[in-house]
């Protein structure tokens, strides 16, 4: 991970059912403990690119996380991500929990 305005990403990783796969992407805004935009695309659908907006707030003394992932190829696109998020993000909550 490059994290700075035009620096890249690539991440490799493996679903509970064996799956490999790996994404990557340039990053396009960073704000330090704020907003992180990127890019995303997957290794076996290159030309498929959609954004990732990550943004960070304090409330009191926790941490709210808004992650917003558009800019899909199509509606299929969007519902499998939707699904990847939400996993991943029920395993960044209990983890912090």
């Amino acid at each position: 991970m490059d994290v700075r305005v035009g620096g890249h990403f690539k991440i490799n990783f493996s679903t509970d059912d064996g799956q490999s796969h790996q994404v990557g992407g340039k990053y396009l805004e960073v704000t330090p403990y704020q907003r992180l935009v990127f890019s995303w695309a997957w290794h076996s659908t290159p030309e498929r690119v959609s954004q990732v907006t990550v943004v960070l707030r304090e409330e009191g003394d926790v941490t709210l996380l808004t992650l917003t992932h558009d800019k899909f190829f199509d509606e299929a696109a969007r519902d499998g991500h939707k699904r990847g998020w939400t996993g991943t993000l029920d395993k960044l909550e209990k983890f912090f929990a």
